[in-house]
């Protein structure tokens, strides 16, 4: 494994423990200062900051028990990454696929962003 993939995975994981436990340490640690999340739940469209989503996270971690995430794909083109993530179990009752944007800035690879796909229920 090269030692972007490598990081590039320890980061995506980071985000999947961190989002699953509501661990504000490890989303700091991942996403970029400036990070943004998007997508839609149940008609209700998510346009958050990292603080926002931080807090989301730990006031509402996602495994509620029964969490299964998979990184599926990771690509890398120089200074720039994508990662795909299927979780399902989210909240305990949905699937999402994840699509997380990386860059190389400050020296380090770092998440700038994650747009999501409510894959599954939505209740």
């Amino acid at each position: 494994m090269s030692k972007d993939l490598a990081e590039i995975t320890r980061l995506v994981g980071l985000y999947i423990d961190g989002a699953g436990k509501g661990d504000a340490k490890k989303l700091e640690e991942a996403f970029h200062a400036s990070a943004r999340w998007f997508g839609t739940v149940g008609g209700v469209d998510y346009d958050l900051d990292k603080p926002a989503f931080i807090a989301l996270m730990v006031g509402s971690p996602g495994d509620a028990g029964a969490l299964v995430c998979k990184i599926t794909d990771i690509q890398i083109d120089g200074t720039a990454a994508t990662a795909t993530v299927r979780e399902v179990g989210f909240w305990g009752t949905l699937a999402f696929t994840d699509y997380f944007q990386l860059a190389i800035l400050d020296g380090r690879w770092q998440i700038t962003s994650k747009t999501f796909a409510n894959t599954g229920a939505s209740n």
